[in-house]
């Protein structure tokens, strides 16, 4: 199969398109995809929230202003999961937040915003190195206290450079950590980024290529700009906004998603492929299908993660509803109101 069709409790329908040859279209108020002569799929357009397109398919323009009339965001990967960039209306664009959004850029609110994601993140870190130590024969006590110290000093921080330092020496521990805790054959020493130099590394790549574009278009929709960062200082063509509020999620949902794919044996070696040139390992097409099954279930999931929430919702509705706390910090210019997640 090409094409995927996710929709899970409580979430509208996810089109992922994955074959090269395959066409999008609009007629009769639905979207089609038709691949080869005896395949094609047909959604509904009210019942659609986004198009994400790996690789070379094609979309016809009626399709995409009809997309952008709806504010349906469609987005564009490579073929292994690099992300390009996403089709967009104008309708969202709110100036005065946009405004509000640079003024706090050299500020303390950014400073203690950024605190409080990254201790969240150290902290959900050692949840899921827990979570799986419990399980396991090797010893983490190195790893988890060098992360629990540089969580404590991130609270003396006085500056964003110091703050992404301490982080830093976190995430290497962290990952560290994790490579003694994954099953054979998927163990790997330490996080490779570009490229992937093996296969655990290449489904974190892909998991956070596809959650930093699920959070950009979420940023968009709440009339912000996702290149107006808070932690993450300014870099062309990167969003920053985008990078800070997926701090807090990484190992929430990519990386406790990754070890349950690996460690449940639900993907397997034959699923990946050795780049020749690059020596980078990507999914082939069939990994890629259970990559993005499994991570839309995840997306889906409801859970009660969030302290001001007495309800459970999905983790897609979860990151809705932290932007619009940020939102509301921002405009009280107040970090503490805003609670990142934290899992137990």
């Amino acid at each position: 199969m090409t094409v995927l069709l996710a929709k899970g409790v409580g979430c509208m329908a996810k089109l992922y398109v994955t074959e090269d040859s395959a066409n999008i279209s609009i007629s009769d108020r639905c979207i089609k995809v038709r691949y080869n002569e005896n395949y094609c799929t047909k959604i509904p357009v009210e019942t659609l929230e986004s198009i994400s397109i790996f690789g070379k398919a094609q979309m016809t323009t009626q399709c995409m202003v009809e997309c952008m009339k709806r504010g349906i965001p469609v987005s564009y990967y490579s073929r292994v999961g690099s992300y390009f960039g996403q089709l967009e209306s104008m309708g969202h664009v709110r100036v005065e937040r946009q405004r509000m959004q640079c003024r706090l850029y050299d500020s303390e609110f950014a400073l203690e915003l950024g605190k409080r994601i990254m201790q969240a993140k150290i902290r959900n870190q050692e949840v899921v190195l827990s979570r799986y130590w419990r399980k396991s024969n090797c010893s983490l006590a190195e790893e988890m206290k060098m992360m629990r110290i540089s969580e404590n000093k991130i609270s003396g921080c006085s500056s964003i450079d110091q703050l992404i330092g301490y982080e830093g020496t976190a995430a290497r521990y962290y990952f560290q950590g994790l490579g003694k805790l994954v099953d054979d054959p998927f163990k790997f020493h330490g996080r490779s980024r570009r490229p992937p130099k093996d296969e655990f590394n290449s489904m974190l790549s892909l998991g956070y290529s596809i959650l930093m574009n699920e959070i950009y278009g979420k940023i968009q929709s709440k009339g912000l700009n996702p290149y107006f960062g808070f932690i993450h200082r300014d870099k062309e063509k990167h969003p920053t906004l985008a990078s800070d509020l997926m701090e807090e999620w990484r190992a929430v949902i990519v990386d406790s998603m990754v070890m349950s794919l690996a460690n449940g044996h639900e993907i397997l070696l034959e699923d990946f492929q050795h780049g020749t040139s690059d020596g980078a390992y990507y999914l082939t097409n069939k990994g890629m299908q259970k990559f993005i099954k499994k991570f839309d279930r995840k997306l889906c999931t409801e859970t009660k993660y969030l302290k001001y929430v007495e309800y459970q919702v999905s983790f897609r509705r979860a990151m809705d509803l932290q932007i619009e706390q940020l939102i509301n910090a921002m405009e009280s210019e107040d970090a503490s109101l805003y609670q990142p997640v934290q899992i137990r």
